[in-house]
């Protein structure tokens, strides 16, 4: 029975997904794209900078390795204000219709903020050992926060689109309310993620560094 329910589940996955392949395609590129400006950002800087960025990393590490009891539920709740504040910001904004560009730019600064991270550690760390801490410290919540992210700027990015489309206040009122819905059910998702990154992800890392 659980089998066939979750079967299901990924189908209907799948089918939203093929349906709106062109909107997905649309948001990946503004994320991909941000990415690149990051990781460009941070090896097209001058050496001051790249000393101030290797200085505030090491720091980090450093007072994150004398960092005796990390308190999980301070950092799980920083974690879910920051997907409360992504969730409504998408949600806000796509809402207004000519916000949309926002969305957008709030899928790129996100992006750009992974590509300067990745970017940032590799640059501290070196390839292999930075590499191994980004796949410790990042791939785990992202797993999950990057598909996610995508999903939420689509609905946004359809709900602009199927208002422009049709302008009846019926179809704005049912258009409003599958957006408002499916962006709660986003949000739920995302903080299973932020579970990940606080008592996951950190206990990782703080295994990671202080060894490094």
């Amino acid at each position: 029975m659980k089998e066939v329910k979750r079967n299901r589940y990924l189908e209907i996955l799948k089918d939203y997904v093929i349906n709106n392949y062109k909107e997905y395609l649309i948001i990946v590129i503004f994320f991909i794209l941000g990415i690149f400006l990051g990781v460009f950002f941070v090896n097209n800087i001058d050496e001051e900078k790249r000393i101030e960025i290797h200085n505030y990393l090491s720091s980090f590490i450093t007072d994150f390795k004398n960092i005796e009891n990390l308190d999980l539920m301070d950092i799980l709740k920083i974690s879910i204000k920051d997907k409360i504040g992504l969730t409504l910001g998408i949600w806000f904004f796509a809402t207004t219709i000519i916000g949309i560009p926002i969305v957008f730019g709030i899928v790129a600064h996100r992006g750009f903020c992974l590509g300067y991270t990745i970017s940032s550690i590799i640059s501290l760390m070196g390839f292999n050992k930075g590499f191994l801490f980004i796949i410790i410290s990042l791939v785990g919540q992202n797993i999950i926060f990057i598909p996610i992210l995508i999903s939420l700027a689509v609905s946004g990015f359809k709900f602009y689109k199927a208002i422009l489309k049709d302008k009846r206040r019926e179809n704005i009122k049912v258009e409003f309310i599958r957006h408002t819905v499916f962006s709660i059910v986003m949000f739920i998702i995302l903080c299973l993620s932020a579970i990940i990154e606080t008592f996951i992800s950190t206990n990782l890392i703080k295994s990671f560094i202080t060894h490094f």
